[in-house]
């Protein structure tokens, strides 16, 4: 048993704990170890990639007790590749939060960014549906501090929606819980997947509302129609590198669905019946719904909400077949779809801090506008889906995975004709904000920094002075902003480069997951020497 697979969560936890006890009036450490803490948690990630690669279920008991009445983490080729995907675009999106000096206009960015890792990697690995719901909140409870960073009226608003919408869920979730519980008599998913495999199929009307009940809990996490309302404003207000992170957040949602419905419930046929009529139709909407919102849309941050909301559609239209290969589509456009999202965010963030809005509007022509408009035109090819960039590949993949399905006709001619439509706006968009109209002159540089965007709002470009906080004047950087940025534009590139090792890692993960007997081996036997 390795120690190792704690560590995603033990590190972030221990280091959110020293910033907010040792560090909370010195923003430089709380950079350095922050920043240190992330980086050396994208190394273990990398590790636990590497043991996942055997091909082995990996069990981490907590306390040595036996599982199904001890608590466990568990590591498989999914596990770690979400783990790394998240560690991957901390690093990334905290640099830019370092160099568009976005850190410093809280007093506690860098604690609530640590917790925040610590509850998206512990959902990953845990074992355990209560500690699902646990790392769930604990990931939300951080989130709903970094969504209200910096203040702001419009973004306390947002803030204050995105909470109660959330907290609703959390309730559902328990409710979830209690009556599988009730069912199975155990919260350990693997040993609830060995008791639902034998159950008559006449006593399954319980578990059957359980199940739907956990697919509605999930829906929200992801954002699936018709409970996605909360996403475009949460995120259109939320500070930008936050928005960049909460682009995993939603992904969490998706994983959650492949664990459950792959691992606890695909024996029983009546329920993977109901989830997938359920589902399909869900996806194709939302899909519908975000590709419109990107060309209906006025302003720049719902644009990249809308674009989310449109990633997870073409992501559960993968995930909503239950087939290795309708699998293998979603785990290739899990990593696609988050790292242009990410990127999206923070190049509407830059569009915003030089403009100082982003109302999508003629106006003269802002500072780095060939660097920013490159780089926006990269994003949009791949979050639309066209080619050369991963999108394309991954929205191909999704069709291939569909091709036998008898929706295939619906499902193909709303990803085609939604796709043609979030060009349209992103054409717009990009038009709008980079097309240098005749008689406007180019905007000079602000001697002093420009005000960094509450979308479509000015705020304040850092801290009232406080004689509790070290005051480290106006340190943004905006050429590590741009790198940061670049970094993920980058991931998109060689995402694209070694499509063909991706997608045979994949194939592997998706044949790992739809054999859960691995799994069911792993935690349940074996288990020699524990309490």
């Amino acid at each position: 048993m390795s120690h190792v697979l704690i560590a995603p969560v033990i590190l972030p936890a221990v280091i959110g704990a020293l910033i907010i006890l040792w560090m909370r009036a010195d923003l430089l450490l709380q950079r350095v170890f922050s920043i240190a803490g992330t980086a050396a948690l994208l190394a273990v990630a990398i590790y636990l990639n590497v043991l996942a690669a055997s091909g082995q279920v990996q069990v981490y008991r907590l306390g040595d007790w036996a599982a199904p009445f001890g608590i466990v983490l568990m590591l498989d080729r999914l596990s770690a590749l979400m783990v790394a995907l998240t560690a991957t675009l901390a690093l990334a999106v905290q640099l830019y939060a370092f160099g568009s000096g976005w850190d410093r206009k809280g007093w506690h960015f860098h604690a609530l960014w640590q917790f925040q890792l610590m509850g998206v990697c512990g959902a990953f690995l845990t074992g355990d549906a209560f500690n699902l719901f646990v790392f769930f909140e604990v990931l939300l409870i951080a989130s709903y501090g970094l969504m209200i960073h910096g203040g702001g009226p419009m973004r306390l608003r947002a803030g204050v929606q995105y909470i109660a919408y959330n907290l609703a869920g959390s309730t559902l979730f328990l409710v979830a819980l209690g009556v599988l519980y009730a069912v199975t008599g155990t919260l350990n998913m693997a040993d609830m997947a060995a008791r639902v495999a034998v159950m008559p199929v006449e006593d399954t009307a319980l578990l059957r509302t359980g199940a739907v009940l956990l697919m509605l809990v999930f829906a929200i996490k992801a954002s699936l129609v018709p409970l996605h309302f909360w996403l475009p404003s949460t995120y259109a207000n939320a500070p930008g590198p936050v928005a960049a992170l909460f682009a995993v957040m939603t992904k969490v949602g998706v994983y959650a669905i492949l664990r459950f419905y792959t691992l606890v419930f695909p024996q029983d046929t009546v329920i993977e019946s109901v989830v997938m009529d359920l589902l399909l139709p869900a996806a194709l909407f939302t899909l519908a719904i975000g590709q419109i919102g990107i060309m209906g849309t006025r302003n720049l941050g719902r644009l990249a909400a809308y674009a989310a909301i449109g990633s997870v559609g073409t992501l559960m239209i993968a995930v909503s077949q239950f087939t290795p290969q309708g699998t293998t589509a979603a785990i290739y456009y899990i990593i696609h779809s988050t790292l242009a999202g990410a990127a999206l965010f923070l190049i509407v963030d830059m569009i915003g801090a030089r403009r100082g809005d982003l109302w999508l509007r003629l106006d003269t022509v802002m500072p780095g506008n060939a660097l920013i408009g490159a780089m926006f035109f990269v994003t949009a090819i791949a979050v639309v889906g066209m080619p050369p960039f991963s999108g394309f590949i991954g929205k191909l993949l999704v069709l291939d995975a569909t091709r036998t399905a008898p929706q295939v006709v619906w499902i193909w001619a709303t990803v085609l004709v939604s796709s043609l439509i979030a060009i349209y706006g992103m054409v717009r968009a990009g038009s709008l904000v980079f097309w240098k109209p005749y008689g406007l002159q180019e905007r000079p540089v602000p001697h002093e920094p420009a005000p960094l965007p509450s979308r479509g709002r000015r705020i304040p470009t850092k801290l009232e002075p406080d004689e509790h906080i070290q005051d480290l004047g106006d340190a943004a950087s905006p050429a590590l902003a741009a790198v940061a940025v670049g970094a993920l534009l980058a991931g998109i590139v060689a995402l694209t480069v070694f499509a063909g090792p991706v997608t045979q890692f994949a194939r592997a993960t998706a044949d790992q997951l739809h054999n859960p007997a691995l799994y069911l081996h792993a935690v349940l036997e074996g288990q020699e020497g524990t309490k």
